[in-house]
């Protein structure tokens, strides 16, 4: 097996540098394990530039510039393969309201939202707490904020705007956190999230034990399908390749509510799609050269899966 040369783009402007890097470190890691040239880029945005011989990009930038396809613009204007969706649908994702209207076109539920620009906005006419506020173009949970009574709802506000120009406000929905997560069009095993304490927030996403994880989740398997078919229409609707990870509130009475669509999910070896990878039989390593094949693929390098002795996930998925 001839040996790939790789870069690894991690890092980025974005507020969620941080999240980044570890991925980046995490997939580096991995496909140096496996024998492939590894280097690691942290970008700088209109100035990127790559090794010559570069054979692929692997993505893992989270954030601004990175999934709101700024970087896959540039990628595509140096005609380097790269892995992930595309700038189009890079774009469409990142933006939470552009999904929704993606969502709703696509029959897909989600919940009921408006979108807010100023800080004082007054109390939406006609909505009851509680409520989530969050920016319209941010991920990682940054500037999330659950508002439960009238009083909570200035600074929930401030707070999302201090990342995007644009908060988005949504009916809180109540059920079973899910994702759902997707690699080669298909859907993996379902990874349920249980915070100890509170919601979902970035305190509990980034801070050892606070948050559990069970995969794959145990619905019944009639749910779990309906589950898994609402985020693939939803990867669809904002039309994903290759792999993504979309986020679903599963209500009491068995509704999926689709909250997010992340076209770079976390890649640490215990982030969630990695997660439900292992659940489908496909190991950490083996999941990061799955992402590259597929780009490879895609780009039309038939000797893809020969450089990268490729395995098959068909029936594990």
């Amino acid at each position: 097996m001839r040996k790939l040369n790789i870069v690894v783009l991690r890092g980025g402007p974005s507020a969620e540098r941080e999240v980044s890097m570890r991925s980046g470190a995490a997939v580096a890691r991995a496909l140096k394990s496996l024998g492939h040239g590894v280097q690691e880029i942290d970008p700088v945005p209109g100035r990127l530039e790559l090794p010559a011989g570069t054979d692929v990009v692997f993505l893992a930038l989270h954030g601004t510039y990175g999934e709101d396809g700024t970087v896959q613009e540039e990628l595509e204007a140096l005609g380097v393969p790269y892995t992930g969706c595309d700038a189009a649908a890079s774009r469409i994702a990142f933006d939470k309201v552009l999904t929704k209207e993606r969502c709703l076109a696509a029959g897909v539920p989600t919940a009921k939202f408006l979108v807010v620009e100023k800080v004082d906005t007054p109390w939406p006419r006609g909505w009851n707490p509680p409520v989530v506020v969050k920016p319209v173009r941010q991920g990682s949970s940054v500037g999330l904020g659950f508002v439960e009574r009238v009083e909570q709802w200035r600074e929930a506000v401030a707070e999302a705007l201090r990342f995007d120009t644009r908060a988005l406000v949504e009916e809180r929905i109540t059920g079973r956190e899910t994702t759902v997560g997707i690699l080669d069009g298909q859907p993996l095993p379902l990874v349920e999230v249980r915070p100890k304490s509170g919601a979902y927030d970035y305190h509990n996403k980034y801070t050892a034990g606070a948050t559990e994880y069970f995969c794959p989740a145990d619905f019944p398997p009639e749910l779990t399908r309906k589950i898994q078919e609402a985020g693939l229409a939803a990867f669809r609707a904002i039309g994903g390749r290759d792999y993504a990870r979309v986020d679903v509130m599963v209500e009491s009475g068995g509704r999926p509510v689709v909250l997010e669509v992340n076209t770079l999910p976390g890649m640490t070896e215990t982030s969630l799609l990695p997660k439900a990878a292992a659940a489908a039989g496909l190991g950490y390593a083996e999941l990061c050269e799955k992402m590259v094949e597929m780009a490879l693929r895609r780009a039309g390098c038939a000797c893809s899966a020969q450089r990268l002795g490729a395995k098959s996930t068909a029936g594990k998925v």
